[in-house]
């Protein structure tokens, strides 16, 4: 009795204070708050809502489909992240689906906290990109089907998506620009286009060497709403495939270079492109807003790898620098070691650093 009697008094406590939860709101399952949880997602772009339901049911839905959400654990869940045998990326995204559907419990008020909050996941290591150098991206275009979407990709910035969805009213290849304002993705076995990675539209510079190699392609399109490049059925052409023209350019390229990256995939041309960029002098926040990025530091933390070339030049100009400090200070140091003068009666006589004046 005495026990009940304090356990009154602790919901008691929690009603004034507005921060009571009753038992039974926390009975409701996972998989129930999970389908009221996809059913908000109506603002995500269709890629990664398809993917976030593909987690859901091959990852999250076994595992936690069937319990109430106010008897998951935080260390429970802890140890399901730690028997999870997938690549750090995709523990962070399935961790991602779990937390946010328990976060539609706590809004609802069926539990006090988020159990999933602030487990710690593995360390995501950094990716090694492969970069061309100017010739590789001139070679690569040569044994290439489309050689002006390797230039358009490799000296842009562009991402695929971005390239596909393009129409000729959105190239100006008299000023050498593009503005992005679209992107294709595939969803399932269907290519949707819908608004950028970031939705930020804007406008990117290309060289007017790389807008030349498309005037052909841009003339050929049936209207200025037309794609520049597209599949038989006139959807986007789509990223490419083991078996896709672009992977036998790379390898065409790699037998003929034994330097060239063999395993080179199209999305490393973004890469070479912003290494390119940032290795020409370009300012960060330039290469920034060409990519699309929502911070400089996104972009210096991906592509502010120096090249071997460019630690020569950085030693070269220190070394430059160096040799004119001692050009610079070479004759003060030699006229402090000559012999003084000292005026006496309008007559410079000299003066011993010994003995001082005559």
């Amino acid at each position: 009795m005495r026990d009940a009697e304090a356990f009154a008094a602790t919901v008691e406590v929690s009603k004034l204070r507005g921060d009571y939860i009753a038992p039974k709101l926390g009975r409701v399952t996972v998989a129930d708050l999970a389908t009221v949880w996809m059913g908000r997602q109506v603002h995500t772009k269709p890629s990664w809502q398809t993917r976030q339901e593909s987690i859901w049911r091959v990852h999250v839905e076994p595992k936690w489909g069937a319990h109430a959400v106010a008897s998951i654990t935080r260390p429970e869940v802890r140890d399901w992240i730690a028997q999870m045998d997938r690549a750090p990326s995709t523990i962070a995204d399935v961790h991602g689906v779990l937390v946010a559907i328990l976060d539609t419990a706590v809004e609802e008020r069926r539990i006090p906290a988020n159990p999933a909050r602030g487990i710690k996941l593995p360390r995501r290591t950094p990716t090694e990109h492969d970069y061309l150098t100017h010739a590789q991206v001139a070679a690569l275009a040569a044994e290439s089907k489309h050689p002006e979407i390797v230039m358009l990709l490799a000296y842009s910035g562009l991402r695929w998506g971005e390239m596909a969805a393009l129409r000729p009213r959105d190239i100006d290849l008299d000023r050498g620009r593009i503005r992005v304002n679209r992107s294709a993705s595939k969803v399932n076995s269907r290519s949707v286009i819908g608004t950028p990675k970031t939705w930020e539209r804007r406008t990117v510079a290309i060289p007017l060497e790389v807008a030349a190699g498309l005037r052909d392609m841009v003339a050929a399109a049936a209207n200025d709403d037309a794609l520049v490049w597209q599949r038989g059925d006139g959807t986007p052409i789509r990223p490419p495939t083991s078996t896709h023209w672009f992977g036998g350019a790379v390898q065409r390229a790699s037998i003929a270079d034994e330097t060239f990256p063999a395993g080179l995939t199209a999305h490393e041309l973004r890469h070479t492109a912003a290494s390119l960029m940032i290795a020409s002098g370009a300012h960060v926040k330039t290469v920034q807003r060409q990519l699309g990025h929502k911070s400089a530091v996104m972009t210096l933390d991906l592509y502010g790898h120096p090249f071997p070339d460019d630690l020569d030049d950085v030693a070269t100009r220190m070394s430059e620098g160096l040799r004119a400090a001692k050009n610079t200070a070479s004759p003060t140091a030699g006229a402090a070691q000559s012999p003084k003068l000292t005026t006496v009666c309008g007559q410079d006589v000299g003066t011993d650093p010994e003995q001082g004046a005559a």
